[in-house]
């Protein structure tokens, strides 16, 4: 994964995906739409494998010896610039991904998005390290996932806040849902602030999918298993409105797709 430099005034989207079997990146801007495949990211990791010095220097994109996949993302953001980020983790998936973030001049905007679905033995870990670095700069991020089977999700966050950054807006929020007693969801959201004029918040919840809805819609002719994916959906759904438009049905139609092979 590369690195991202938003300049002044510019407006950058990205789209991260990663499957067990297909994964792209799509990256969104003004002018044009890339996609990279996930064959042309496993021939870059086996090169990286076959020369342990390159590994050193580069320790992006490489699978460790418990399949864990390992990422990292590098983002600064300078004066009025905005960076959309959309990160969608697919059952079947191992990872270790990391973001980090610095907001460099005023009027910066990071928005960080994040799914992750897990129904088997899955290990996802996610750290986001917002760095609020100037004034007037504003980030949120909203992480979303269903961990099932006997999967483990960790998510660390911190935002920081410098000295000097005043007037920052910042929220943080980790929302999970259990689909098994085995499954277990690890959530540490953190604040550090060293400003006195801002407004900033962290929230994180693990819960149980609703009994009560799925009895109300088994009382109308809904199945209990589609009762629960649509739930999930709906779980999942303010994470998938973040999407532009034009990708956000074909990605919806992907993700319904792995909560349902999830919840047979």
């Amino acid at each position: 994964m590369n690195d991202i430099i938003v300049k002044s005034n510019d407006v950058v989207r990205e789209i991260y995906i990663f499957g067990q079997h297909t994964a792209c990146h799509a990256e969104r801007s003004e002018a044009s739409v890339k996609y990279r495949s996930f064959a042309d990211a496993q021939d870059d990791k086996n090169d990286a494998q076959d020369d342990k010095n390159d590994v050193q220097d580069d320790k992006n994109d490489v699978q460790d010896d418990r399949g864990v996949q390992d990422d990292s993302l590098r983002i600064v953001v300078e004066r009025d610039g905005r960076v959309d980020v959309v990160v969608l983790i697919m059952p079947g998936v191992s990872e270790d991904l990391k973001i980090d973030v610095e907001l460099a001049g005023e009027g910066a905007e990071a928005n960080i998005y994040g799914a992750y679905v897990c129904g088997a033995d899955e290990r996802v870990k996610i750290a986001v390290d917002m760095h609020h670095s100037v004034p007037h700069c504003n980030s949120r991020q909203l992480f979303k996932g269903i961990a099932g089977g006997s999967s483990r999700v960790d998510f660390y966050g911190k935002i920081i806040v410098a000295q000097d950054a005043q007037r920052t807006e910042a929220y943080q929020e980790n929302h999970n849902i259990l689909l098994s007693d085995d499954a277990k969801v690890d959530t540490k959201p953190q604040l550090e602030i060293y400003a006195d004029d801002v407004k900033c918040s962290h929230g994180a919840t693990i819960g149980r999918l609703n009994e009560e809805e799925q009895f109300y819609m088994r009382s109308r002719g809904i199945s209990l298993e589609d009762a629960k994916v649509l739930q999930m959906i709906s779980f999942l759904a303010p994470v998938l409105e973040t999407i532009p438009e034009s990708d956000r049905e074909p990605l919806s139609a992907q993700l319904e797709d792995a909560i349902r092979s999830i919840g047979k």
